[in-house]
């Protein structure tokens, strides 16, 4: 399958390759002329192509589900006591209809069931029994039912209003102090005061949120609303996934709240780049998962058996570049980097990521990844006293692995190197323009995210 991406700046080390992974944001955008869900163009993951650089996905048509509430302009609730206790939960007009005439037919089912037993009286012998009534609706922890139980109470649908137009996505409880985590391009329309974020628990509880910190780069955003007391979902070990595991994704697809789907975890490490408008250029290393995601699903949890979040859910591919949805292709960003983050974010405000200084050539279509041979003057092949500089990387150096793992496009290397922290040691292998290959050890350096 084809995949392109979107074009994207960013640091020398995020030069966005052609081949990259084309991703679409699985936020919901209602419009003022259109008040309904639609998928955005805007800069998240959530999924159309692919292409070398996979990364987060973007939406260039809208997604509408007839009927669905949104807050105009003139509905904003005015401050903390008009926002507060109003119950808003995402209706399809049209899918209203037939789910009413599904409920009549199997309705009339039932009841033409129940008066062919009247009329035919039950046999005095080897009658079956019928099943009797359950007297709890428990289920065991570890079910799917009982991780969406828990989980419900501690996932929020997000709603944002900027100008005219409206969007809504996911999000999840942090800290019981009030600290939310979602996606950089859920809230990007509202950040630098464009706008305005309301956050609505499973109860109705509606409250503002504040954006406290976000960051394109890893599509990640720390939100804070005025109460204490909250049920945090606690963070997996990302590290210690395996593919195969079952999986539950809760979340507000196309505006609904509430929503539970799962699946497994279908493949690790996947290198995804986002990118466009507000939403900036990101790159995961993503947990990928045929649970079904869909537009407003962004921002939501991806959660284990044991009810730990593993992953963020971010973004979803699509097949030949028609946006319809789910099709089993969806992306989460793993916990341990949403942990390291937000960590960042709450102390500091912003967020970090590791750059190793070079610039990729995204032309080269050999084994590896290459080093420009000529950089601008503001974008230097190597950067001076950078990592690669003092690790020995020349200006046409191709790199062909990451800690032993190959890399064959930009969008790996730059995932893998996102993948670590600020100060950590990798080993590249490099191999020079007259064929003399090497390894060198490359302590990593740090970027202020966008």
């Amino acid at each position: 399958m084809p995949w392109s991406s979107p074009a994207g700046g960013g640091t020398p080390e995020e030069g966005a390759p052609t081949d990259a992974t084309t991703v679409h944001p699985t936020t919901v955008h209602p419009t003022a002329d259109h008040p309904t869900p639609a998928h955005p163009a805007a800069a998240a993951p959530d999924g159309t192509q692919h292409a070398a650089q996979a990364g987060p996905w973007q939406a260039s048509q809208q997604w509408q589900a007839p009927g669905q509430p949104w807050h105009g302009p003139g509905q904003w609730p005015a401050g903390p006591e008009g926002a507060g206790r109003r119950r808003r939960r995402g209706t399809v007009g049209t899918g209203v209809v037939v789910l009413l005439v599904l409920v009549a037919l199997l309705g009339g089912v039932v009841l033409g069931a129940l008066g062919a037993r009247a009329l035919w009286p039950a046999q005095t012998s080897g009658a079956l029994p019928l099943p009797s009534s359950p007297t709890s609706t428990d289920r065991a922890p570890e079910s799917i039912a009982g991780i969406a139980a828990a989980a419900l109470d501690s996932t929020v649908f997000i709603e944002v209003v900027s100008g005219t137009s409206a969007s809504s996505g996911s999000g999840m409880v942090l800290r019981e102090d009030g600290y939310l985590v979602t996606n950089n391009h859920v809230i990007a329309a509202a950040a630098d005061g464009g706008g305005r974020v309301a956050v609505t628990f499973i109860d109705g509880t509606q409250e503002p949120a504040e954006i406290v910190g976000r960051t394109a780069d890893y599509d990640l955003a720390v939100l804070k609303v005025d109460l204490d007391g909250l049920t945090p979902l606690p963070l997996a070990d990302s590290d210690s996934l395996v593919v195969g595991d079952p999986v539950v994704a809760v979340g507000a697809p196309l505006g609904l709240e509430g929503t539970v789907t799962s699946g497994i975890i279908s493949a690790l490490n996947r290198p995804v780049q986002a990118g466009g408008d507000s939403g900036g250029t990101s790159f995961i290393n993503a947990i990928q998962t045929d649970a079904a995601i869909n537009p407003g699903n962004s921002g939501g949890p991806l959660l284990n058996t044991a009810g730990e979040v593993i992953g963020i859910n971010t973004a979803i591919a699509q097949a030949g570049g028609r946006q319809t949805g789910s099709i089993g292709l969806g992306f989460a960003i793993p916990s341990n980097q949403v942990r390291r983050t937000a960590e960042q974010i709450i102390e500091t405000g912003r967020a970090t990521y590791p750059v190793i200084g070079v610039a990729l050539d995204t032309r080269y279509t050999g084994e590896g990844v290459q080093v420009l041979q000529d950089g601008a003057a503001d974008t230097p092949a190597v950067t001076p006293g950078g990592p690669g500089d003092e690790a020995g990387i020349e200006p046409g150096d191709i790199i062909t692995h990451f800690d032993g793992q190959p890399v064959t496009t930009p969008s790996e290397l730059i995932v893998a190197v996102r993948s670590r922290a600020p100060g950590d040691t990798v080993v590249l292998t490099v191999r020079t323009e007259d064929g003399q290959e090497r390894e060198v050890e490359v302590v990593l350096d740090e970027a202020d995210s966008g």
